[in-house]
């Protein structure tokens, strides 16, 4: 081979190597919870019309999953809906070396909801504890018409499900009958569909279907899932929406989440739905 032809393949494939790595640079990876995969994606289209080299990947699967991309080095920022175990955390540090950072980015009023044509308007934490457990299984116990309940539950590598089994069904395991659905989307689908139906999910979720008022206990006021309930934590089920990464890691990745934390970032969060952080 010449030696001419030798050189400019040579300066081809440095040139594809700097391109490589100045994509890398400018490439931002985020995985994890459905609860939050509509907001990751919203964040990132709004973010890359102002910033056109920068390329944001969302993907969802569950805050599980989010979080083992995550501890496996194969994402740059976990998506998740609750909090990461210190389990988790150890697993990170240890195997990507430095410190793993949480950083709220949302409020969510974590919703329990029917069917429209269902007649209830609230219902409190025991209630829905009894009937995610089994021991409610028709509505009329609840002050709904006499039929039976159907449950729709998140698959088990979702924060939701743990949030909510942690919460609400007080670590109590859920009903055999409980059908696991594979995102919010498909639980507030089933659920507009199903006059007997009962799921929960997201607040950005609820469209379609009837959001319950939530009462701490049979006793208590029922309150409505509102950005004002949700900042002062009178409603019951209000949380905060995480991401977890490693700071300094990706430099792309530091300035898109500043930028998410910034006015203009919060703003995108009442777009989609949920609620901006209390500041």
């Amino acid at each position: 081979m010449k030696r001419s032809m030798v050189l400019n393949l040579l300066a081809i494939a440095a040139s594809t190597t700097l391109l490589t790595a100045s994509a890398r640079a400018d490439s931002v990876t985020i995985k994890g919870s459905d609860t939050m995969v509509l907001l990751g994606q919203k964040w990132a289209e709004t973010y890359m019309q102002k910033n056109p080299s920068v390329q944001i990947q969302v993907t969802g699967g569950g805050s599980g999953t989010g979080i083992a991309a995550l501890i496996n080095g194969t994402t740059d920022i976990a998506e998740s809906s609750r909090p990461m175990k210190p389990a988790e955390t150890t697993s990170a540090e240890s195997k990507q070396g430095g410190k793993v950072k949480e950083i709220p980015v949302a409020l969510d009023a974590l919703s329990i909801y029917v069917n429209t044509s269902n007649p209830l308007t609230e219902i409190s934490l025991p209630q829905a504890r009894k009937i995610y457990t089994g021991q409610i299984t028709n509505w009329k116990d609840v002050g709904g018409n006499d039929t039976p309940i159907t449950l729709y539950s998140r698959e088990n590598n979702s924060g939701t499900y743990v949030f909510f089994k942690e919460h609400v069904l007080q670590n109590d395991d859920y009903d055999p009958s409980a059908q696991t659905l594979p995102g919010t989307a498909s639980v507030v689908n089933a659920v507009s569909k199903d006059p007997n139906g009962i799921g929960y999910g997201g607040i950005a979720y609820a469209e379609g279907i009837k959001p319950l008022k939530i009462k701490k206990d049979d006793n208590a006021p029922a309150v409505e899932g509102t950005l004002e309930n949700a900042q002062s934590g009178k409603y019951g089920l209000s949380r905060e929406l995480y991401f977890y990464m490693f700071p300094n890691k990706n430099k792309a990745a530091d300035t898109f989440v500043a930028w998410v934390l910034s006015p203009d970032g919060q703003k995108v969060v009442s777009e989609v739905g949920y609620y901006p952080l209390k500041h």
